[in-house]
């Protein structure tokens, strides 16, 4: 398998497998091919995943193709790892790791300051501090 960047107008590229435009998989990170529905509107498809992932809305069509077209697949891959790196939490007590969610957010009773996040794993009542990290 070769992975190409192929302009497609001038600034624009897009990733492609043998010719054909790709896009990770957001669990897994695999690249998948993006198909079009019977109405030209795109998706993607991870088998090993049982993911699903179709565009609807004009708006979102714009965006999810405006990232197809940023270049090749690792530019996104970073932009992911980028974003795991600011928001995706470790439990220091019992190691689970989990994304960083309005409902796990804890504040102080007392002035109502931010504290962290409780981790989300059952019987584990663990206050995971907010690092600042870039």
């Amino acid at each position: 398998m070769e992975y190409r960047s192929t302009k497609v107008s001038e600034g624009h590229e897009m990733s492609t497998l043998n010719g054909k435009r790709m896009l990770p998989c957001p669990v897994c990170m695999c690249p998948h091919e993006i198909k079009l529905t019977k109405k030209g509107k795109p998706y993607i498809t991870c088998d090993p995943c049982g993911i699903q992932l179709f565009v609807r809305g004009p708006a979102g069509i714009a965006e999810f193709n405006r990232l197809a077209e940023r270049g090749e697949r690792e530019d996104l891959t970073t932009r992911i790892k980028a974003m795991e790196r600011r928001y995706r939490l470790t439990c220091p007590e019992c190691g689970t790791k989990f994304w960083a969610e309005r409902k796990l957010v804890k504040t102080s009773g007392f002035d109502g300051s931010f504290k962290g996040f409780s981790c989300p794993q059952k019987d584990c009542e663990t206050l995971v501090p907010w690092e600042e990290r870039q």
